[in-house]
């Protein structure tokens, strides 16, 4: 479709800008809460467990970025081809990149996939992938960020061809509260609500929230323990997160790892050495080594003990799409 300003009510049409041009936008970030409800005014979508993607093209070939603005088009190669044969040459789109392990996405999954330079590697991994889109931020020359969530996700159903690896990421609307018991039943990570009626805002926003039904979140690797037994590589991560720009310990990481992950984080953490402790905490790991606080893990746990530590952490992967001073606790 060539002209999306057909679909857009009289009342929105106000709203609607030129596009300044370029295939990168800065993604809207959800809040967490733990207030399930249900509200006719919200949409409620499924929770991916994959990167977040915007993708663009501004009448070149479409580019992929992660959420911090990295490139990330040789990892998913068959998606920017996919995007190639939309009949659109001029398109910001949002969305989550996903593998799946059966019915279910998994990051660890997609980890075989997320760091990869190298296109043709990344087919070659076996790994197949989708794009679920879920938002559109411009499109033929026009910025639609200013329009209503619910008009923004009917125009993308109307200007984009849907089949894989691309898919339209569905929603309910108004009933979150059944809609997140099914989600957990079926293991999913829960749902995300965003207010169907507010423009597309850049960075962290209450109109799009956070329903988990598990708990995980990123945190920065600060040092690890040597490995006992008949282990490779190392012990436990040794991780944190930034609170007042000081590195907060939040306790160690032991399981979640094969023998490869093992080997080859080990070689990360040993460039990047120091001889001090990067935590602002006293850290009771006799001949801990310390790393400068430069990765980020996606840590699953089951709760936060009282004196701010994790319960039952799981190493999930490494992230490339979040610089390690923005991960905060999330709350």
């Amino acid at each position: 479709m060539n002209d999306p300003l057909r679909l857009v009510d009289r009342s929105e049409q106000a709203r609607l800008r030129a596009w300044r041009g370029g295939t990168w936008h800065e993604p809207t970030l959800a809040t967490l809460t733990h207030h399930r409800f249900s509200d006719s005014d919200w949409l409620f979508e499924r929770k991916l467990d994959g990167v977040r993607v915007i993708a663009g093209c501004d009448g070149g070939r479409p580019v992929l970025w992660s959420r911090n603005r990295k490139r990330v088009d040789a990892a998913y190669p068959e998606v920017v081809d996919a995007l190639v044969e939309q009949c659109a040459d001029r398109f910001v789109i949002d969305g989550e990149v996903v593998a799946f392990e059966g019915d279910r996405t998994s990051f660890a999954r997609l980890q075989k996939r997320i760091h990869l330079t190298d296109p043709e590697a990344a087919r070659r991994t076996g790994v197949a992938v989708h794009y679920y889109v879920f938002d559109l931020i411009a499109f033929g020359g026009v910025d639609l960020t200013g329009l209503s969530l619910r008009t923004r996700k009917r125009l993308l159903r109307e200007c984009f061809e849907f089949a894989d690896p691309l898919r339209f990421s569905a929603h309910r609307v108004g009933d979150g509260e059944a809609f997140f018991r099914e989600a957990c039943r079926r293991g999913w990570e829960g749902l995300i609500a965003k207010r169907a009626d507010r423009p597309y805002r850049a960075g962290r926003s209450r109109d799009w929230l956070k329903f988990k039904c598990v708990s995980d979140q990123e945190f920065v690797i600060g040092g690890f323990t040597d490995p006992k037994g008949g282990r490779s590589g190392f012990g436990a991560l040794l991780i944190g997160y930034y609170q007042g720009g000081r590195l907060r310990y939040a306790g160690k990481v032991g399981t979640g790892y094969d023998e490869r992950t093992l080997r080859e984080l080990r070689a990360e953490l040993d460039r990047r050495a120091r001889t001090s402790s990067p935590f602002a905490d006293d850290v009771a790991e006799p001949g801990a080594h310390w790393v400068a606080p430069e990765l980020v893990a996606q840590i699953g746990f089951t709760e936060w003990t009282e004196d701010g530590k994790l319960r039952h952490p799981r190493f999930s992967g490494l992230r490339n799409d979040k610089r390690p001073e923005d991960v905060v606790r999330e709350a």
